[in-house]
């Protein structure tokens, strides 16, 4: 299974992004599927995850700014992520879980002032 997230760039503050995720190689759909990110000389982070129901959960950090959804046939998940600030640049990554974790590779998000 591999989960491969794009849509990461240079944007100013107050600018939008999306990221996506896509999946290949599962034969099931995640019971949940998430946005984590990683600042440099910080802990990764959860930014928002969504269940196969539609449940979602944000950070406190992003809630009112990014918004989190999931196409269940595809096994893909977004992240609409706006009002960017400078303090959300960091990698980010998808997760989905589904018994264990998977992970995608990261995908930078640079967000200038």
């Amino acid at each position: 299974v591999q989960l491969q997230a794009s849509g990461g760039g240079l944007v100013q503050a107050g600018g939008s992004l999306r990221l996506s995720c896509t999946t290949s190689g599962s034969s099931f759909s995640f019971n949940l599927m998430g946005w984590y990110r990683q600042a440099p000389g910080k802990q990764r982070e959860l930014v928002a995850y969504i269940s196969k129901y539609a449940s979602t959960n944000y950070a406190d950090s992003v809630k009112g700014r990014f918004t989190i959804s999931r196409d269940n046939a595809e096994n893909t998940v977004f992240l609409q992520m706006n009002s960017l600030k400078p303090e959300d640049t960091a990698v980010y990554y998808c997760n989905g879980r589904y018994i264990i974790d998977y992970w995608g590779q990261g995908t930078q998000v640079t967000v200038s002032s």
